[in-house]
């Protein structure tokens, strides 16, 4: 693509090479079009021996780089970027530690440009799998360049996360029945109603999902309930022939800091891995199942109550995993990845 200020595109550069093949002086050629009469005599050479692919726009990049970093250093320094999560200045020291290899931190920038892992949000914490990639002729990442990446099995990799929504009052809430009701009234001065806290688990490679409502009463998001739905998940996979390997969660305290909750994993063989903080996009496939789930689910209907809601939700899920097409999955709903579960679904 010709740049912003490139004064002819193919077609005006065309033009100017079949007048001067009419005999017109190439000077005057390149004077009218407002580019040097040495600009205009290179497309006219080039026009003259290739015929219109001459005229197509050429990369500048040099045919030789002597001095270019070698492609095995180049391969440390992505080794090191993938495995350790460090910075340029760190790189070059480790090189330069290991072998005696010296190359500047700029140098180590560059490569990484190059390689497209120059930010380090751009990549997965736990694997170095890169999450976004980068436009290789700028080495920027525009808004819609996100990398689609999937684990290579069932069950490698399971997404949790935990969506809060607000109970329902009985009859229905304001959402219903409007800002200047009764029950909108009673949403802002009367006693709180509490929480439903859904839990989510996502099956990386399948998208196989499990769903589970937990209140407030009975444990909401604490260690407790966070422990007892990872045993009924992990259930629930192995039943569909799924078993779990890994989970990633985010850094709250249930997940983090539970000896509980790290005593089951270790008890059902499954390994930990957690989000980079502040960083939600890295738990993206449970993230945007979440979105999903509020659409088609929560709001998608007046419920008169929270039990209504919750009591709906085993059917709206099993037409997500048996039914629903997945633009992801080429329009086969998450089942059909797991042994093909559709042919038993009944």
């Amino acid at each position: 693509m010709s740049h912003r200020n490139a004064p002819l595109t193919f077609e005006g550069k065309r033009r100017l090479c079949l007048r001067v093949d009419r005999g017109r002086p190439k000077c005057h050629v390149a004077a009218e079009a407002g580019i040097s009469r040495q600009c205009l005599h290179k497309w006219h050479t080039r026009w003259q021996a290739e015929g219109e692919a001459g005229l197509v726009e050429r990369s500048s990049r040099p045919h030789r780089s002597p001095r270019r970093t070698p492609v095995e250093v180049e391969a440390r320094i992505e080794r090191l970027r993938r495995g350790r999560k460090i910075g340029p200045a760190l790189i070059a020291h480790e090189l330069r530690r290991e072998d005696g290899t010296r190359i500047s931190a700029s140098g180590v920038h560059r490569v990484l440009l190059r390689l497209g892992i120059s930010r380090l949000r751009d990549l997965d914490p736990p694997t170095g799998e890169q999450l976004r990639e980068a436009d290789p002729a700028t080495h920027t990442h525009g808004p819609n360049r996100w990398r689609r990446y999937e684990r290579a099995r069932p069950g490698e990799l399971v997404h949790i996360d935990v969506k809060k929504l607000g109970h329902i009052r009985d009859g229905g809430g304001w959402r219903v029945h409007g800002r200047g009701s009764a029950q909108a009234r009673a949403a802002r001065g009367g006693a709180r109603v509490g929480y439903d806290y859904v839990h989510v688990a996502v099956d990386d490679h399948s998208r196989l999902a499990y769903v589970e409502v937990i209140d407030t009463a009975t444990g909401g998001e604490n260690q407790h309930a966070c422990t007892r739905f990872l045993r009924h998940a992990a259930a629930f996979f192995a039943d569909h022939g799924v078993v779990v390997e890994r989970i990633m969660t985010d850094n709250a305290m249930a997940y983090r800091n539970s000896r509980l909750f790290a005593a089951t994993c270790a008890e059902l063989g499954i390994r930990q891995r957690f989000t980079k903080p502040r960083c939600p996009w890295t738990n993206g496939k449970a993230e945007r199942f979440n979105r999903t789930l509020a659409q088609e689910w929560a709001y998608a209907a007046v419920f008169d109550s929270s039990a209504e809601r919750v009591a709906s939700l085993p059917t709206w899920l099993h037409g997500y995993n048996f039914h629903r097409p997945h633009t992801a999955l080429g329009g086969h709903p998450p089942a059909h990845r797991v042994n093909n579960l559709c042919r038993r679904d009944t």
